[in-house]
């Protein structure tokens, strides 16, 4: 899968493509039906697919400080897509800027700059709830009338359901938020994820018995903060179960949210390393202890219940 960063960056191998369009948060399993019917219809027109997605998230241009938290970055949304079989993953990833520019565009404008003069696209298939250009009034009619006028096929895929419940990128916040990650898992088709390079820290947990991984998030916020049972995945080490904390550090005057991740029966060096950490279970939520002597307690505690998450025997 090619990475495409804005429109200006777009050659003639990337149009006359079969396209889909969304924020595309989480490549849940309503993204992943909607990426199988992607190919089927570039298959139909004998072409590539090219999925176009968008940094910062329309919700996150509009209302910076109070926007709902994303599941993923653009990179996890990228290694989320390659790690996906051939038929669901599309040839390009086509990344625009959503700005102001963008964000001033009728639904009309959209249609015809983008889709039309820059892509020249074959067909369009998208959610049965996308919206897009300026106040939201495109959907899949207008798209339906325009591509009756400039040639285009346009469709999209109704609602996917699991446990009765609509798949969607709100409905997994609300299953993380709630500690719910069973349903998040079924929703998702794999345990969620927050991925990022590992970095040093200020090695406190280490003077304290418990060296931990930092891993700087890169997104305004997260739908999860607290302490959980997780896994540690690197494609040098493996697997590797432990624990984690998602927050800001507040025994200790943190800032910036983070995450940090202490492994059980492991001291390899990983900084610089990319990793994926999936969550499985909320042990708590995050707190300022008195001293550091009380979150050693704490931490302690904490580790006998996620070892027995992880079916670890103490020594």
């Amino acid at each position: 899968m090619q990475l495409i960063r804005g429109l200006h960056n777009l050659k003639d191998e990337h149009r006359h493509c079969v396209l889909t369009i969304g924020n595309f948060d989480g490549i849940h399993l309503g993204h992943q039906a909607l990426l199988k019917l992607l190919g089927e219809i570039a298959d139909k027109h004998q072409t590539h697919r090219c999925l176009m997605t968008f940094d910062p998230l329309p919700h996150e241009y509009f209302s910076t400080e109070s926007a709902t938290p994303r599941l993923m970055n653009t990179r996890e949304k990228v290694i989320a897509l390659t790690q996906h079989s051939e038929k669901l993953c599309p040839e390009h990833l086509l990344l625009l800027n959503f700005n102001e520019a963008l964000s001033a565009m009728t639904a009309d404008q959209f249609v015809k700059d983008i889709l039309v003069d820059a892509l020249s696209i074959r067909a369009v298939v998208i959610g049965d709830d996308f919206r897009f250009g300026q106040d939201r009034k495109g959907n899949l009619d207008l798209l339906k009338t325009l591509g009756a006028e400039y040639g285009f096929e346009a469709s999209a895929l109704s609602t996917q359901q699991v446990a009765d419940q609509r798949v969607s990128s709100t409905q997994i916040r609300e299953a993380l938020l709630n500690d719910q990650f069973e349903l998040a898992e079924k929703m998702l088709n794999r345990p969620y994820q927050i991925c990022g390079r590992v970095a040093h820290g200020d090695k406190r947990g280490r003077s304290i018995g418990f060296p931990t991984a930092n891993i700087h998030l890169h997104r305004p916020h997260t739908p999860l903060y607290g302490v959980y049972s997780v896994t540690m995945h690197s494609g040098t080490f493996g697997s590797v179960p432990g624990i984690a904390n998602v927050g800001r550090r507040p025994t200790v005057n943190g800032e910036h949210v983070q995450l940090e991740v202490h492994l059980f029966d492991f001291d390899q060096d990983i900084y610089g390393q990319h990793v994926c950490v999936s969550f499985h279970q909320k042990i708590r939520d995050e707190k300022k202890f008195e001293s550091f002597d009380d979150l050693k307690q704490q931490i302690t505690l904490d580790c006998v219940k996620a070892k027995a998450f992880h079916a670890i025997s103490e020594k």
